[in-house]
């Protein structure tokens, strides 16, 4: 970075990122959050072992339109004055939160400051704690903004990992927001991206006499996505006088009775049952209090006649082990049913598509979708042979490589879309990294290797390599591309024109792909500047094009704030499939990722790029 003082530094990233509040789509508790990087990932030490039940679920996102030609140009104007006048009178509102709330119940040594929270410090695997430009970085009101407004959950995987991890780290409230907005805006979005349990994780920090209402509003969001909304009760009575709706109403009735009160739980939930007789929200919460008073009065839930699934729906169904069906879950965010696999009064069995879907979306690590295969197989017939269970089995500790070769061309051979594909991969990478490079392996190598770098098990792919230089054909470009991306170092032979032809294969964009495998290696800098002017050229990648995304996001690199780099890649990333992103957004995500650190990132969602387009 050139010499310039720190202060004007976050002055020009300040105004890069000033209209992040109108960015547009570029086109359980637990003590710890699961790692999904295997050990030694890029880390310093390895990783430790909506509201009411009348607010719908966000419905699922229309598919990406084609890529334009053009470069597309993100708005991250500012307001007009008008609107900023609003906007500050409107946060002003939010931030003001009723004296009458505040409770003292701890004692203030004991009190957590809201200031600064997160899980996850830089021993910890998480981030640095000017991730976000600390409190004299970017204006936390925009920050904020970009959060809320996000369109989750994203295309890549990696890149929702790396997120997740700047969410839960520990760092200081930026300038201009109340640390209780900022705290909401971090949860929401977790659960926006599915990550119920991080949510939960984040919200835990803050001392309930910090909440505001939107802090509120969350906690009810995060109770019901873990499918726990007795969670709630602690601050039961004080939202619902902040917030009269019919969520809190039954959130209120719930905790009565789980506290011996089965009279006031009944006349709570005739309140809201009175506004509409077959209100299936009040049946849902009848259900529910009849399980904590032991009650043998049965409540029938009919889901004939319910065309929308809501948080509450989702989380009171779930809290009492009710399946949901299939068309309800299909009219709405993807997020619902990454909520769904982590479900615990759920039947695994019914648990398992959703399970496969989180780990695409980075929920779920490979660990823990090999351990939901491992109790299904313990449950089953233990002679069955025929199974994707028996076959993961066989994968993982057959006696040989070719009877677990055999497994894992059953389990990947079977007819699946993009994603369902991309989850085999996952659910088999350690099995596949216990296979030894051999030539007898060839038709295999691809999958092998994509499966490898699906969990970041980069150094066990690259030991391929010497036998995908000698190998011909599309499998052999397969493999090359994702190891000419995905390796830690340089390992396979770089050709222009095997790049510009790279990506035919059945279904499939060839030039979209080769643009992303370009987009690739230009920015983890493995080509050479002529190689890469002619094909930018050739290719029609505007590397070199300037918008407002791609000016913050660079700025936000030159001065080292991962948080924000990790939060504007997502912000290029907004799309329900790879072919949707452009390629010169995949480059400046790569390159900034790679300029904070973030090689190893950079590197694997490069190979996700090539891997799943």
């Amino acid at each position: 970075m050139p010499p310039r003082s720190r202060n004007a530094g976050r002055v020009a990233l300040a105004a890069a990122l000033i209209g992040g509040v109108a960015i547009a789509i570029p086109v359980f508790a637990q003590k710890s959050p699961e790692s999904l990087l295997p050990p030694g990932f890029n880390s310093p030490a390895p990783p430790p072992p909506a509201a009411g039940p009348d607010q719908p679920v966000e419905a699922t996102p229309a598919p990406a339109p084609a890529v334009p030609s053009e470069v597309p140009q993100l708005s991250l104007a500012p307001p007009a004055p008008g609107n900023m006048l609003e906007a500050a009178a409107q946060n002003a509102t939010e931030n003001a939160v009723d004296a009458k709330f505040a409770r003292q119940e701890l004692p203030d040594w004991a009190k957590r400051p809201t200031t600064d929270i997160g899980p996850l410090t830089p021993e910890k695997s998480g981030m640095d704690t000017d991730a976000f430009g600390g409190s004299n970085g970017a204006n936390g009101i925009y920050l904020a903004g970009m959060m809320r407004r996000l369109n989750a959950p994203i295309a890549s995987r990696w890149a929702s990992i790396l997120l997740r991890r700047a969410l839960l780290t520990d760092v200081p409230t930026p300038r201009a927001i109340d640390p209780a907005n900022w705290a909401a805006a971090r949860v929401w979005l977790l659960l926006r991206m599915g990550e119920a349990d991080a949510a939960r994780l984040l919200l835990e920090q803050i001392d309930v006499e910090n909440y505001n209402p939107r802090l509120y509003e969350m906690a009810l969001q995060t109770a019901l996505a873990t499918a726990d909304p007795t969670a709630i009760c602690p601050i039961a009575e004080q939202g619902g006088q902040l917030d009269g709706s019919d969520g809190w109403t039954l959130a209120r009735a719930i905790c009565a009775a789980f506290s011996g009160d089965g009279g006031t739980a009944g006349a709570l939930i005739d309140q809201v049952r009175g506004k509409d007789h077959g209100n299936i929200d009040a049946l849902l919460a009848e259900r529910l209090t009849g399980a904590a008073q032991n009650s043998r009065r049965a409540v029938n839930i009919e889901w004939s006649g319910v065309y929308q699934l809501t948080s509450w729906r989702f989380g009171m169904a779930s809290a009492v082990g009710l399946s949901i069906p299939d068309s309800l879950y299909d009219s709405v965010s993807p997020r619902v049913r990454m909520w769904q696999a982590r479900a615990p009064m759920l039947a695994l069995p019914d648990r398992l598509a959703a399970a496969r879907l989180a780990a695409t979306y980075g929920v779920l690590s490979n660990a823990t979708l090999v351990d939901i295969y491992s109790q299904l197989f313990s449950a089953g017939d233990p002679n069955a042979t025929d199974t994707p269970e028996a076959w993961l089995r066989t994968a993982y500790v057959g006696q040989d490589a070719g009877a677990r070769i055999d497994a894992l061309r059953k389990l990947w051979d079977k007819p699946a879309d993009q994603r369902d594909r991309y989850a085999d991969a996952i659910l088999t990478a350690r099995a596949a990294a216990r296979i030894t490079p051999a030539d007898t392996h060839k038709d295999e190598i691809p999958s092998l290797i994509e499966a490898m770098l699906s969990a970041g098990l980069d150094i066990q792919a690259a030991h391929w390599a010497p036998i995908v230089a000698s190998l011909s054909g599309s499998k052999g470009d397969e493999a090359w591309a994702l190891l000419a991306v995905g390796s830690p170092k340089p390992v396979m032979a770089l050709s222009d024109r095997r790049i510009a032809k790279f990506g035919a294969r059945d279904g499939s964009d060839q030039r979209k792909r080769a643009q992303l495998l370009f987009a690739g290696l230009a920015g983890l800098g493995r080509l050479d500047q002529s190689d890469e002017e002619s094909l930018a050229a050739e290719l029609g990648v505007p590397i070199g094009a300037r918008n407002t995304w791609t000016r913050a996001i660079d700025a936000a690199a030159a001065h080292r704030q991962d948080g924000t780099v990790a939060l504007l890649a997502a912000v290029g990333l907004q799309s329900g499939d790879w072919r949707g992103i452009p390629a010169f957004q995949l480059f400046h995500i790569v390159q900034d990722l790679r300029q904070t650190g973030h090689e190893a990132e950079a590197r694997m969602i490069a190979a996700e790029a090539v891997s799943r387009s």
